[in-house]
């Protein structure tokens, strides 16, 4: 198997992009993680294995590459515009009643949904009704499915489908000026 084919694609990069903004934004420890190394458990290099009875030389790590973020930036970006996403997440919502909290939720979900709706089209991973019963053969996709609960043995398993998955077939970001600075994620506004 070539290198490149064990490196997620874009659009895994984006899911991993959106379970590590999401993730640090309800765990502190998590948060706290990120900002003191910078890589998080997601990213953190594998732990060697247990030494064998007989030593045997450990198999070379394969490179990390950096990831850029202005894409990540980009898209957190549009989440703003449409959806007022980093207002909502940095508001204290301890003095907001849950009719209030649950208005608020409307008008994000809403403006999320077009940004996705505009810039992606995703599909299930599976096909199949959440629920189904499901027989996943030896070399299945392993990076598109993940196994659950008792996961012993080898495959075929077979299991209850608890959620079906998503993937992105295609992303349509718009292009960037070259001058663009894709860390100001939404400008100072000054009325005048």
């Amino acid at each position: 198997m070539s290198k490149s084919n064990n490196l997620p694609s874009f659009g895994s990069r984006i899911s991993l992009a959106f379970g590590a903004f999401f993730k640090t934004l309800g765990d502190a420890e998590f948060a706290a993680r990120v900002r003191d190394d910078g890589l998080g458990p997601a990213v953190a290099p594998a732990t060697a294995p247990a030494p064998a009875a007989t030593p045997a030389p450990a198999p070379a790590a394969a490179p990390l590459r950096e990831a850029t973020p202005d894409a990540a930036l980009q898209l957190l970006s549009l989440f703003q515009r449409e959806a007022r996403l980093i207002d909502f997440t940095q508001e204290n919502l301890s003095g907001y009643s849950d009719a209030d909290i649950g208005a608020a939720a409307r008008v994000v979900h809403e403006g999320c949904s077009k940004v996705l709706r505009e810039h992606f089209t995703i599909d299930a991973v599976r096909s199949e009704a959440e629920g189904s019963r499901v027989t996943l053969q030896e070399g299945f996709d392993a990076s598109a499915v993940r196994l659950t609960g008792n996961v012993v043995g080898k495959a075929p398993f077979t299991g209850t489908l608890s959620h079906r998955g998503w993937r992105a077939s295609s992303v349509r970001l718009p292009k960037l000026a070259e001058a663009h600075d894709a860390k100001v994620l939404a400008p100072a506004e000054v009325e005048l």
